[in-house]
C-alpha cells in the first residue's frame, strides 16, 4: 500500500510538473523590460525577412504619426493601452488586435496604413501580457475576447454614441475578435476583419506541436492543465468557430494559402460555420500573417468591396 501510495504520488507530481512547464513556455509571459524606444522589433523567421524594409517603414510612419494614448482596465484588474490615430474625426474606427507573443506596433503598424488607404481610424492596442499593458497569462482568447469588449465600451464613451467599429485582428486576434463575434455587441460594431485566425486554442496548439514532431494528443492533456492550474483559465471554455455561428456581424477572412502555422483550414472551419454575411479571401504566396504585405493592393480592394460597397 505505502509503495502504491508513493508511486501515486510520484505520478502527480510529475503530472504537476510537467503541466507547469508547458504553461511557462505557451501561456506565461516573464515581467518585459523597458525597449529602446529606437529599436525596430520584427517578427521572427526567414518568411518575414524579405518584408522587413515595408515593416520597418510601416513602423516608423506609426511612430511619426500624431496619436493618443489611450488606456483601460480589464475585468481582472489589468491596465490594458492603446494608442488611437485619427484619420478624420467621423471616419470608423479599427479595433486591431495583434497575435501571439506580438505587440500592437510589431504586428498592426502596416494595419494602420492600411486603414488610412481605406479612410478608416484606427486604435490598435497592446494584447494583455504585450506591449505597455499588464499580465503575464495568454490565453488564446479566453480572456482576451473580455478585453475586446471592455474596448468596445471605452470607445463608445470615449469617441461618441455614433462611432462606427470595425473589430480587426490578426493571427491569436483574428481569434480573440471572432470569440467576442455573438456577444450582446452594440450596432456601432459594424464589420469584422480576422485574418489567419484559428478555430480553437485546442487545434491549433496540437496543430503546431504536430509541426514540431511533438505527441500532441499526448501532450494536450497537460497544456489544459496547466492552463487551469497556473493560469487560471479554461483553454475550452470557448472557441472562435463556436462564437462565430451565432454572429450577426458581417466578416471578412484573410488567410495566407501558404500558411503553415496556422493552417489556412482553419479560416476555412470558421467561414463556414459564420452565420452572418462573410467572405474568405486565400492569398497565394503569403505564410502567417502575411497576407496584407505579399498582396496589398488586393488587400485594400478586397476590404473596400466588402465594408464600403456590398450590401
Amino acid at each position: 500500500m505505502t509503495q502504491h501510495l508513493l508511486l501515486l504520488c510520484i505520478l502527480v507530481l510529475l503530472t504537476l510538473l510537467l503541466s507547469y512547464i508547458l504553461f511557462l513556455i505557451i501561456f506565461y509571459v516573464p515581467p518585459r523590460k523597458t525597449q529602446d524606444p529606437e529599436k525596430i522589433d520584427y517578427p521572427p523567421g526567414k518568411i518575414y525577412e524579405p518584408f522587413y524594409d515595408s515593416m520597418k517603414n510601416w513602423i516608423l510612419t506609426v511612430r511619426s504619426t500624431p496619436y493618443e494614448n489611450v488606456s483601460i482596465t480589464s475585468f481582472d484588474g489589468l491596465k490594458l493601452c492603446g494608442k488611437y490615430y485619427e484619420y478624420a474625426p467621423d471616419a470608423p474606427v479599427e479595433l486591431m488586435f495583434h497575435g501571439y507573443r506580438g505587440s500592437a506596433e510589431r504586428d498592426m503598424a502596416g494595419g494602420m496604413h492600411r486603414a488610412f488607404r481605406l479612410g478608416h481610424s484606427a486604435l490598435i492596442v497592446d494584447q494583455r501580457c504585450a506591449g505597455l499593458s499588464e499580465g503575464n497569462v495568454i490565453s488564446f482568447g479566453v480572456n482576451e475576447h473580455r478585453d475586446c469588449l471592455k474596448w468596445i465600451d471605452f470607445m463608445l464613451s470615449h469617441f461618441g454614441p455614433d462611432v462606427k467599429i470595425i473589430l480587426t485582428g490578426i493571427s491569436m486576434g483574428a481569434s480573440t475578435v471572432l470569440m467576442a463575434s455573438d456577444k450582446n455587441l452594440p450596432s456601432n460594431v459594424v464589420g469584422i476583419l480576422a485574418d489567419c485566425g484559428f478555430h480553437s486554442g485546442k487545434d491549433v496548439i496540437c496543430a503546431v506541436a504536430s509541426s514540431m514532431h511533438l505527441p500532441a494528443k499526448l501532450l494536450y492533456p497537460f497544456v489544459r492543465l496547466g492552463a487551469r492550474l497556473y493560469g487560471k483559465f479554461d483553454l475550452e471554455e470557448l472557441t472562435a468557430v463556436e462564437s462565430v455561428r451565432n454572429c450577426k456581424i458581417p466578416v471578412l477572412f484573410f488567410h495566407g494559402a501558404d500558411d503553415d502555422y496556422v493552417p489556412s483550414y482553419m479560416s476555412r472551419i470558421n467561414y463556414d460555420a459564420c452565420g452572418s454575411r462573410k467572405k474568405l479571401v486565400m492569398i497565394p504566396g503569403a505564410g502567417h500573417g502575411l497576407s496584407f504585405p505579399v498582396d496589398q493592393d488586393r488587400y485594400v480592394a478586397e476590404m473596400d468591396e466588402f465594408f464600403h460597397k456590398e450590401k
